[in-house]
């Protein structure tokens, strides 16, 4: 059954109760037995059943919280810039609506549909921000069985029908390798994030186009976890090659692993960027803390959380823009890349 067909009457018979007592339950109102509110919940799981948004305007609830789930480690996601910058961006609009962030990180996004159902159904959360889609992503059927309000943030053709925020990385990335190719590099590498994840797949896909458009022969491409421990790995196996087909730039996938690669550059003896030219993604303060400093694709990380944070209140009222993109990142040259020493 989909939520469109089942009703609350179907929930009450099917848990032994009366209506009155699904909506004590769900509104976490006192009155019923945990046993009781346990069946009702159980119930309500196996027919596919959610109080829908009206009904909950109706009743008297507040949006007070919105969720985000994140499938990051939680090490790993402390020292990554984005996620701070974008978090910090959608908590200045919550705080604006005197609303709270449920935070959680999970191991898988199939974990993440499990949280966000239980969420939904639990009333824990008005509406979510999604992040990280993948190809197939199971997060689209079950936001649209569930009825949940969520904005997604990702390409539309990655994200069904749900409203959605992106930033066109195909455009960005190809915007770097011209760039690259301009200053007159030919072997130009990059160390990309998880294979897994879309807009890696969409990032490598136009840097293959822009290298066949160019004809830059030597174009190499390396998948990692975005960690600066894998992003160090991947610069080590790429200027260990032979001086002939070592790579005289680099882009990389985000920040932590540019400044990861610069060490690994000093640690080889190797100059940047008379050696090698070095290009992060997400441009962030780290990147201007580096000597040299650190050329970036830049873009504001901070106005992409007020923005997905701000559509998912416009999807709450029915009133908000839609799917939109966000301005594209632009190229910020700094003192890490040049053209390549003849």
């Amino acid at each position: 059954m989909t939520t469109s067909r089942v009703t609350i009457k179907d929930v009450a018979a099917r848990a032994g109760v009366s209506k009155g007592a699904v909506s004590l339950a769900f509104n976490h109102k006192p009155g019923l037995s945990e046993a009781t509110r346990e069946r009702i919940f159980q119930a309500a799981q196996e027919l596919g059943w959610a109080p829908s948004l009206t009904a909950r305007t109706l009743a008297g609830s507040r949006v007070d919280v919105v969720g985000l789930a994140i499938c990051r480690p939680a090490r790993l996601l402390g020292l990554e810039p984005f996620y701070m910058e974008f978090i910090s961006g959608v908590e200045s609009v919550l705080t604006e609506h005197s609303c709270s962030l449920l935070l959680r990180l999970v191991r898988s996004v199939e974990e993440e549909v499990g949280i966000q159902e239980s969420w939904w159904r639990g009333r824990q959360i008005g509406g979510s921000i999604l992040v990280d889609f993948r190809p197939d992503d199971p997060r689209v059927a079950a936001a649209e069985r569930l009825g949940m309000p969520v904005v997604a943030v990702g390409h539309p053709t990655l994200t069904g029908g749900l409203t959605s925020v992106w930033t066109d990385d195909a455009t960005a990335v190809t915007e770097a390798v011209r760039y690259l190719a301009a200053l007159g590099h030919r072997r130009v590498a990059r160390v990309g994030g998880a294979a897994a994840l879309g807009h890696t797949a969409m990032r490598t896909a136009a840097f293959d186009e822009a290298a066949r458009t160019l004809e830059l022969a030597g174009a190499r491409q390396l998948t990692t976890d975005y960690s600066g421990e894998a992003g160090a790995r991947a610069t080590r196996s790429l200027l260990s090659a032979a001086a002939a087909d070592r790579p005289t730039a680099i882009v990389y996938d985000n920040d932590i692993m540019a400044v990861a690669g610069l060490s690994v550059a000093a640690e080889m003896g190797l100059s940047v960027p008379g050696d090698v030219s070095l290009l992060a993604w997400d441009d962030s303060q780290l990147c201007r803390l580096t000597h040299p400093t650190l050329s970036a694709m830049s873009h504001d990380v901070h106005g992409f959380g007020v923005e997905a944070a701000r559509t998912l209140f416009g999807v709450l009222s029915g009133e908000g823009p839609g799917s939109h993109p966000v301005p594209t990142p632009v190229l910020t040259p700094r003192g890490s890349t040049a053209p390549p020493s003849r």
